[in-house]
């Protein structure tokens, strides 16, 4: 399993050219998750794991991992499906989310596939609210799903969704009541955290859920408006991971449409580190935040209201 995660950094190439690769594995029986490579920073059987007093009961455990404690959650468990029982055949994707890193406990793990953003598709409407999915894909004529981390984690362990006042209360030489936030996200729970952090600072917000909705959206209020559409819909905040078209397409889809390019694009991610910083710059993105401090998010958007107003002055 080592050999096979070691090549995942010649694989940049594929970012930016709307592609991803997925590990595929295992949690009860023959249906196959999925979850992209870049969230995985190495696979391992599943060591000896220390109990978590209090813990949630999805929390299996600690795994000392070369001297470093690594939270262990029980997949399966967390999205509301049997414990994984028998731990010496049990393998731990060690996953880099949200500025941490922590470990999800799957049955097996099965191989790497190559795919393209527009062969992951929305979870099926009708789904309700309460599913663990954000996408699904089909590979060799199987159903490999992928599931809504963003949720289990809000779950197991709730972020503080709320602004600072100093930062709630910042003054922007601007009006912003006349402009709209586009927010493009696949996790819904993501989506409404984003949501609730631009309009405590009195901002409106406008939501989608993968980037070729967000392109279109944009594309049509172009098409409706005359002038400037960055005058009305000043900044995008978008995830890098989404079914169909990923963030890094879709900024780079923006930048290039003559009606959309003076709109600043903030990308917003879970996946974290020196990549992405260099796709920011390769595909013209403003700006790059991980996820989830309202804080700094908030920060990035009055700052680029201001830099928007700077440069219309200028005009």
């Amino acid at each position: 399993m080592s050999n096979m995660m070691s090549s995942v950094n010649q694989r940049t190439n594929l970012v930016g050219n709307n592609r991803l690769e997925l590990l595929l594995f295992r949690l009860h029986g023959t249906q196959l998750f999925g979850i992209n490579v870049f969230k995985v920073r190495e696979v391992l059987q599943c060591p000896d794991l220390t109990e978590m007093p209090g813990a949630s009961p999805h929390v299996r455990g600690i795994a000392h991992l070369r001297g470093v404690p690594v939270m262990v959650i029980d997949l399966n468990q967390a999205v509301g499906g049997k414990r994984i029982e028998d731990l010496s055949t049990a393998f731990i994707l060690v996953t880099e989310y949200n500025r941490h890193t922590q470990g999800f406990l799957v049955n097996g793990v099965d191989r790497i596939v190559n795919m393209k953003w527009d062969q992951i598709l929305p979870p099926p409407k009708g789904a309700g609210a309460s599913h663990y999915l954000t996408a699904v894909t089909e590979i060799e004529k199987k159903l490999v799903q992928i599931i809504d981390v963003e949720k289990i984690f809000s779950e197991i362990s709730p972020v503080d969704e709320e602004v600072s006042e100093k930062v709630r209360t910042h003054t922007v030489d601007r009006d912003i009541t006349s402009i709209t936030v586009l927010v493009v996200d696949d996790s819904a729970v993501a989506r409404n955290q984003v949501k609730r952090a631009l309009t405590s600072a009195g901002l409106s917000v406008e939501l989608v859920n993968d980037g070729r909705s967000a392109l279109n959206w944009l594309q049509n209020k172009a098409a409706e408006l005359e002038g400037n559409l960055a005058d009305i819909v000043p900044i995008v905040i978008s995830d890098i991971e989404m079914p169909e078209m990923d963030g890094y397409t879709l900024t780079a889809e923006i930048k290039a449409d003559p009606d959309l390019k003076a709109i600043h694009v903030v990308l917003h991610s879970s996946l974290s580190g020196i990549f992405n910083q260099a796709m920011v710059k390769k595909v013209g993105a403003d700006d790059f935040i991980a996820k989830f401090h309202p804080d700094e998010l908030v920060s990035a958007v009055q700052k680029w209201l201001v830099n928007i107003e700077g440069d219309t002055n200028e005009v």
